[in-house]
């Protein structure tokens, strides 16, 4: 294969695989929350990228990035996205930078 991080964290791998009754429940809600979204689909990824970095949620920052750069965002978006916190909780934000990087440049 190759050296890269996986998209998704040990820790959610280890949800799906220990518990797969909650992680389909859990699945399955996130899905009817998008549905109920007013928010396009590439709106919502970048929306939740910042979410992610204010909160210095790195590890779901690869998986994320990948899906915002499925629904056409581009490299600049996902990095103002990210930063979009920046006055509002301080320099926490840039801890996701590497990992956005990494994964909008991958393949």
């Amino acid at each position: 294969m190759s050296d890269r991080q996986p998209l998704i964290s040990k820790a959610f791998q280890s949800f799906q695989k220990d518990t797969p009754d909650h992680a389909k429940a859990w699945g399955e809600l996130v899905v009817k929350l998008a549905q109920a979204s007013a928010l396009d689909a590439k709106t919502g990824q970048l929306v939740y990228l910042a979410v992610l970095a204010a909160l210095g949620r790195t590890s779901g920052i690869p998986f994320h990035v990948r899906q915002a750069k499925e629904t056409g965002a581009p490299r600049e978006e996902v990095l103002s996205a990210i930063l979009t916190g920046l006055p509002a909780v301080g320099h926490v934000v840039t801890q996701s930078l590497p990992a956005a990087i990494e994964a909008y440049d991958a393949e």
